[in-house]
């Protein structure tokens, strides 16, 4: 479907901000506009501010900002398409029409979402019946609360192989089987797929049901039955509670994954809501991916026995091709032969809160893991382990992430075995060029906390932070790629500043982002007539600012990004995060060492100049590189 900026502006026409806002966060009225406690941060006093005739909130205490569509997706989760068919459902919009096709596949999926919610219902309705007295017992000794089984909607299956068949009888036996509620067997009758098992309904991101989790009550195999892959559900791609984690997390800016549902129920019951859990296999791309476009680092919290630790360590080797810059896992560590169900029983939500604080990152996780995993007394069980972890670095995609593995794991070794790191032994840092990395400089050449780090608007950071900006509108998967650093800097430019804070929302809030999409959500706002001019421009020296070749019929020529290009743009981003680190150091350096007169302050200060003057030099690089491509 086409989504014109024209119909997206009339859209938010249509739709009363304040009242959207208010159906989840208390809103009071002041002057001509609402105040409220940010629902994304914590805080004691209102800062959070809604106004109707600009069509946008604003918290002054987090930064947090935007309009309908971006509470959809940022407070309730929503894909960029699922926030906008929703509000256009409740302002009596049509959505302009996919292809037939997809059309077709939509009016199927709402028929079998039509299945599901019914049989939830009555799955609701034999808890709580007879048949169910078993189930609540069982939930009784989990020590699960009456509101806690509404909350999820616990059900029970009885021990039939026709009773929900027969209850679901005004849908056709057909939809029954393709919504994986009955089983369909070649020369047999259909029969109940659950039966004599407690029931858990499974959730899209809406709060829709479309499958159920059930768990057998007596002696049986296998313990957990998920419904099969369907045309609603697809386990790989689904996390357990998510519409309810998803809000939640916006609060606590943290999401815990643990290993099944009755754990996040457990939790819940704490009070720990920002909790997922995948569908009884190991985290997929797909479902790590969903867990970022929430927070950056989830922390993953299985079980304490040596199943839940195969389970954390295969998680762990699963995402090493994913890690870009800011996103990663955090692991905690229960007691053996524990779950979370069992701290939380014991001690309460405080129990656990204790030990998720003591996460330990992917790299201490990976460290710890592989240093243990063998003894380490020989010259040659020394070199098995230095094999292991260069294994580990070897599966890790992106080149500055690897870079910086490569050394954390070499430091190391090093102090494990030598007794002090020889990177340390080195001193210093500097920008290396060509290796596209962030500059990470000794903590005794920066300058005090707190110090802002700023981009200049004229001279080569101006040019820098405008092909930067070019190259990220021509190239936005590179957004998300680079966010974390991209959000920490301030432009002086206050145009570039608001569409670089544009173009990280839309990154951020939509999983896969082309030109075209982007563009159509900045339309509408004061960064859309910044980011046209950028694309005309014709005077940018640099590989990726420029478009891709035309075809005949006016198409790219490859939709494959040209390779070096990609590491040019990666190199001018990591150039342009030190740049204003550099500055401010070499001011701190110079100003230490005008007061001090010690040789060591002026050793500094020659260095950062040093570096300033290769980082000047390979900007140049880059400029004249393409000049002769």
């Amino acid at each position: 479907m086409t989504l014109s900026p024209q119909w997206l502006d009339e859209l938010r026409s249509r739709t009363t901000l304040s009242s959207l806002i208010a159906q989840s966060v208390k809103l009071t009225r002041a002057g001509r506009e609402y105040k409220a406690c940010c629902p994304f941060h914590n805080e004691k006093s209102p800062s959070f501010t809604v106004n109707d005739e600009k069509g946008f909130y604003h918290c002054f205490g987090c930064s947090a900002h935007g309009d309908a569509i971006s509470w959809m997706t940022q407070q309730r989760g929503l894909s960029f398409i699922d926030a906008v068919k929703e509000l256009a459902d409740a302002a009596g919009m049509d959505v302009p029409a996919p292809d037939p096709r997809a059309a077709k596949r939509a009016e199927a999926a709402q028929s079998l979402r039509d299945v599901t919610e019914a049989a939830a219902h009555w799955f609701t309705d034999q808890l709580g019946g007879i048949d169910g007295t078993g189930a609540r017992e069982y939930l009784r000794k989990r020590g699960i609360s009456d509101e806690v089984r509404r909350r999820f909607a616990l059900g029970f299956a009885p021990d039939s192989r026709g009773k929900l068949k027969s209850a679901l009888s005004q849908f056709p036996e057909a939809m029954l089987v393709e919504s994986g509620m009955l089983i369909d067997v070649d020369d047999k009758d259909t029969y109940d797929r659950f039966r004599g098992r407690l029931m858990i309904p499974i959730r899209d991101p809406r709060g829709r049901v479309i499958a159920f989790g059930g768990r057998i009550l007596g002696a049986g195999e296998p313990k957990y039955l998920n419904s099969p892959d369907t045309p609603l559900f697809d386990k790989g791609r689904t996390l357990y509670n998510l519409d309810h984690a998803s809000p939640a997390s916006r609060k606590t800016e943290r999401i815990i994954v643990v290993e099944g549902y009755m754990d996040v129920i457990a939790l819940s019951q704490a009070g720990i809501d920002d909790v997922v859990a995948p569908l009884g296999t190991a985290l997929t791309e797909q479902q790590i991916g969903m867990i970022w476009r929430m927070v950056p680092v989830p922390i993953l919290c299985f079980d304490g026995d040596s199943a839940g630790q195969k389970a954390a360590m295969r998680a762990a080797m699963r995402v090493l091709p994913l890690l870009r810059p800011g996103f990663s896992l955090a692991f905690v560590a229960l007691p053996e032969g524990q779950d979370p169900d069992d701290i939380v029983s014991a001690g309460g939500a405080r129990a656990l809160e204790a030990i998720l604080d003591k996460a330990e990152p992917l790299v201490d996780h990976l460290w710890n893991y592989e240093r243990g995993s063998a003894p380490l007394d020989t010259p040659e069980q020394r070199a098995g382990l230095k094999q292991r972890l260069g294994e580990i670095v070897s599966n890790i995609a992106h080149a500055d992430v690897a870079a910086h593995y490569r050394e954390n794991f070499r430091a190391r070794y090093d102090t494990l075995f030598f007794g002090a790191s020889r990177n340390e032994a080195a001193g210093g840092s500097r920008f290396v060029p060509g290796q596209r990395r962030k500059w990470q400089p000794d903590p005794r050449l920066l300058p005090p906390h707190g110090t802002t780090r700023t981009i200049g608007g004229s001279g080569l950071e101006g040019q820098l932070a405008e092909a930067v900006l070019a190259g990220l509108l021509r190239h936005p998967h590179k957004i998300a790629e680079h966010a974390e650093d991209l959000a920490s800097l301030h432009l002086a430019d206050g145009e570039a500043a608001a569409l670089l804070e544009s173009m990280i929302d839309a990154a951020l809030s939509e999983q896969s982002l082309d030109r075209e999409a982007l563009l159509t959500i900045l339309a509408g706002g004061r960064a859309y007539h910044r980011a046209k001019a950028l694309l005309r421009a014709d005077a940018m020296h640099f590989s990726f600012t420029r478009d891709a070749p035309q075809t005949s019929d006016g198409d790219d020529a490859s939709e494959a990004p040209d390779p070096r290009a990609m590491r040019d743009l990666d190199e001018a981003i990591a150039a342009m995060i030190a740049w204003p680190e550099i500055d401010a150091a070499l001011r701190a350096a110079t100003e230490r060492a005008s007061r001090t007169l010690d040789e060591d302050s002026y050793a500094a200060q020659q260095h950062l100049r040093a570096m300033k003057a290769e980082l000047t030099r390979r900007l140049g690089d880059l400029m004249q590189s393409d000049a002769n491509g």
